[in-house]
């Protein structure tokens, strides 16, 4: 590996790594050097440093773990004004692997908010805009971002609209279960949708969809796009985003339609 151009700054990245491998419990000061590979008073040294700037800070026990500074700058790296910029490059790989229209959005409210949005060669014509709302309840991208989120019966409520309680328990539970959100023709005659959530740290942060004609979203061809989102798309994602269940068998059957 080639040598860091500045070594005491290298020394306090893998000391952030190393903190980072440790979780929420932290290490103590000698088991954190050997992971490093430097001495005690040294990492202290730069443990002291990441403390002054809020880094790291050390519990009741004397263990270091990360502190609130590195949680800020994931969040602001993974910030929803972000998004598009970080992400579109997995989008038109997905894209292009599935020649289909693919979509990214977030939550907001009841809503579903559309921040990207990736042609595929062969036209598909649908509604989708970038920056466009639709309700959560009955698109794929907000039905795969409730899926992960823990709703009680009053979230549930608000979020419905008008898609009756059973209907929607009905298709979180299914994408609970394959992992895929999914919507047939209940937005567009003829048109499809399936999508997965991202995840960080358990938290939905945006979901993907693939959007495209019924014939395309049907049988042996759904399957093929459903391993797209869980197979292909994973390994295309910025360090510290995910899609839950992904390398498990991916489930191909529809989702019940209304």
């Amino acid at each position: 590996m080639e040598a860091s151009p500045l070594g005491s700054v290298d020394k306090a990245l893998l000391a952030l790594d190393a903190l980072a491998s440790f979780g929420a419990a932290g290490a103590p000061l000698g088991t954190l050097a050997e992971a490093v590979g430097v001495s005690k008073p040294t990492l202290h040294r730069t443990l002291a440093a990441l403390r002054h700037r809020g880094y790291a800070e050390q519990t009741a026990d004397g263990a270091y773990r990360l502190g609130p500074s590195a949680l800020a700058l994931s969040n602001a790296y993974l910030a929803e004004e972000n998004l598009p910029a970080l992400l579109h490059p997995a989008l038109t790989a997905l894209s292009e692997a599935v020649d289909e229209l693919v979509h990214l959005g977030v939550l907001a409210g009841r809503e579903v908010v559309y921040l990207d949005k990736v042609e595929p060669q062969r036209a598909v014509r649908v509604w989708s805009a970038v920056g466009r709302r639709r309700p959560a309840a009955t698109t794929a991208l907000g039905r795969a971002l409730l899926s992960v989120q823990e709703l009680d019966e009053a979230a549930l409520e608000r979020v419905a609209g008008d898609v009756p309680l059973a209907r929607l328990r009905e298709v979180l539970a299914e994408a609970r279960r394959s992992g895929v959100a999914g919507e047939t023709e209940e937005n567009e005659p003829g048109i499809a949708c399936i999508a997965v959530p991202l995840v960080r740290a358990g938290r939905a942060v945006a979901a993907v969809s693939v959007t495209a004609p019924v014939e395309r979203l049907r049988g042996a061809a759904r399957t093929e796009r459903v391993r797209a989102l869980r197979d292909t798309l994973p390994a295309l994602l910025p360090a510290g985003l995910t899609v839950p269940g992904a390398g498990m068998p991916s489930a191909g059957a529809p989702v019940p339609r209304a």
